[in-house]
């Protein structure tokens, strides 16, 4: 038994390498790309032969007087966004999760069912309904637009209704003995016991919103509100058969997500080890 066991294990673990392997392979191409001269992009070779670094001096020689407007304006769209979510996903959880209202299990499921209607569908009605708002083509209200769009994700409230249903209710019943409310119950004893999956979303959410080219595509009107995906588009756009500086521009904009990811990995296990998934 023990022995079948191990193979299993073994086979367990070979099967996550594997599937990390290939999982990163897309970026150490990208940064192989990038230290290739041109002549050498689409040879075999997977390392440069003749690793140069005149791809990075190409970006930050055509793209670098828009570059910190474009890394700001993300940043800004990011941190704002995952603020968003844990607002209104948090709360939204510990309502399905621990309050108790007419109707609650149904408007769950279709909070669970609007995950599987893709953006494409939703983008004619959004956009109009942003349009009669006056939201689209005007300025100063362009990031009150995408603030709405990604202001909410069914996603996050279903992760953090989860990991609510893990607490043990005899922590809430203590609050409530001491005197606590639901909104005290909530801010006292789920949100600090919630730290594993609330970090967890604000990584995911940061990420998402980092590389997300479609929506601001659409509601972002003005240049001066473009982020590092308009960056790099209208980059290949000016040298479509350039691919270092292109995969040089990428590897850039990948750096901060990387570090963050680096950074925050240890709640995302957290969560995985703490929490369970509760009807």
């Amino acid at each position: 038994m023990s022995l079948i066991k191990n193979l299993k294990r073994k086979f367990f673990y070979f099967v996550l390498i594997a599937y990390s392997a290939f999982t990163v392979v897309p970026f150490l191409w990208s940064l192989s790309t990038s230290a290739k001269p041109q002549d050498e992009v689409f040879q075999s070779n997977i390392l440069p032969h003749h690793a140069t670094v005149k791809a990075y001096v190409t970006v930050f020689k055509h793209i670098q007087p828009s570059f910190p407007s474009l890394f700001a304006n993300s940043l800004f769209i990011a941190s704002v966004v995952v603020v968003l979510h844990l607002v209104f996903a948090s709360l939204a959880g510990y309502a399905f999760a621990r309050l108790k209202f007419p109707g609650r299990d149904l408007l769950f499921y279709v909070v669970l069912g609007t995950m599987m209607i893709p953006d494409q569908l939703r983008l004619v009605p959004i956009y109009q309904l942003l349009v009669k708002m006056g939201l689209i083509n005007s300025h100063p209200s362009n990031y009150l637009a995408i603030f709405l769009v990604k202001a909410i994700s069914a996603t996050d409230i279903f992760l953090i209704r989860q990991f609510f249903l893990s607490i043990p209710r005899e922590l809430e019943d203590a609050a409530k003995i001491d005197g606590a409310g639901p909104f005290g119950t909530f801010t006292k004893i789920m949100l600090p016991n919630a730290m594993p999956v609330l970090a967890t979303v604000a990584i995911l959410t940061f990420q998402g919103t980092w590389n997300d080219l479609f929506w601001p595509s659409i509601v972002l009107q003005s240049p001066n509100h473009w982020t590092l995906p308009f960056g790099i588009l209208e980059f290949k756009g000016q040298f479509s058969t350039d691919w270092p500086p292109i995969m040089a521009l990428v590897v850039l904009s990948t750096l901060p997500i990387l570090a963050i990811y680096i950074f925050g990995q240890r709640f995302i296990i957290n969560m995985q080890l703490s929490s369970s998934v509760k009807g």
